[in-house]
């Protein structure tokens, strides 16, 4: 980013830029970048007061036998991993869970299908709130993790290119000004080179958003 934006980089600041919130290294999409330290203060407040609408597309592994779903499982540090990328774990799965925090998730059906052959479930996801890894470790918690997650597949999901999760759109409200970006989907059957089919479409992107914010 300091050579795409040198004009924007913050000698003073560790990391060069006013980094509002995070995503992990294998997510791509959407990350907010406040130009300067009013900016900034304001996104912040915006995300700790759950202001924030974010949204991500995910190719999950097997069918899902749901259409929507609120997964509501606390998070936190797992002591066996601190030295590790797996850092974080839920209260479901094991008593070295420390400081755990209540983390919801809401997740919405696009489409069901095969991606290299194995069944995949396509799928709007939507944080309410914003743990580390929060949602790979509830995908995984259900019996799907989200394709290429190499990190919470145990190191058995080798193959993929990369880990299919992607920042889809955000939703900003504040007083400076109100944003509503939105990426292109990567996750097409074209964008895949069609690898990836389509047997079920269940819900549309058109109508996703409204959906997932109803329930």
């Amino acid at each position: 980013m300091r050579k795409q934006f040198p004009e924007y980089v913050q000698d003073n600041l560790t990391h060069d830029f006013y980094f509002a919130h995070r995503l992990d290294f294998a997510t791509s999409g959407i990350l907010c970048i406040p130009l300067n330290k009013n900016a900034c203060k304001e996104v912040c407040q915006v995300f700790e007061e759950q202001r924030a609408r974010k949204y991500y597309l995910a190719l999950l592994r097997g069918h899902t036998d749901f259409d929507e779903e609120v997964i509501d499982i606390a998070i936190g540090e797992d002591v066996r991993f601190k030295d590790t990328s797996k850092k974080m774990c839920t209260i479901l799965e094991d008593e070295l869970c420390q400081n755990p925090r209540r983390s919801i998730t809401k997740v919405l059906v696009l489409d069901r299908g095969y991606y290299n052959g194995k069944p995949v479930t396509k799928v709007l996801l939507r944080p309410i709130t914003g743990r580390r890894h929060q949602l790979r470790l509830h995908c995984s918690q259900i019996g799907h993790v989200i394709v290429g997650d190499y990190t919470y597949s145990l190191k058995i999901d080798t193959s993929p290119p990369r880990m299919f999760l992607h920042a889809f759109r955000l939703v900003l409200p504040n007083t400076i000004e109100n944003l509503d970006i939105q990426t292109d989907d990567p996750f097409t059957e074209k964008a895949l080179k069609y690898k990836w089919k389509v047997v079920e479409q269940v819900n549309s992107i058109a109508n996703a958003f409204d959906i997932i914010d109803s329930f």
